[in-house]
């Protein structure tokens, strides 16, 4: 399965908010584009959520309690 990376899916994403911003679009065209805007949120979310667990994981010290850390 080929997935697109975060970063093609936010571009991807901002592309959809540009052309719904226009508003050139139709209302079936906006409504189609506004559902796949969601999907494509919703995704980057996951994906953003499945990073911050592995960083967790990473941070676990021996004696199993988290080390919380502020991202720089």
């Amino acid at each position: 399965m080929n997935e697109k990376s975060f970063e093609n899916n936010m571009e991807e994403l901002e592309e959809i908010v540009k052309e719904l911003e226009e508003g050139k679009l139709n209302l079936e065209q906006s409504v189609e584009k506004f559902e796949k805007g969601m999907k494509l949120s919703k995704t980057c979310n996951e994906m953003l959520e499945d990073a911050e667990k592995k960083i967790t994981i990473l941070l676990k010290k021996e004696d199993e309690e988290i080390e919380e850390k502020e991202f720089e």
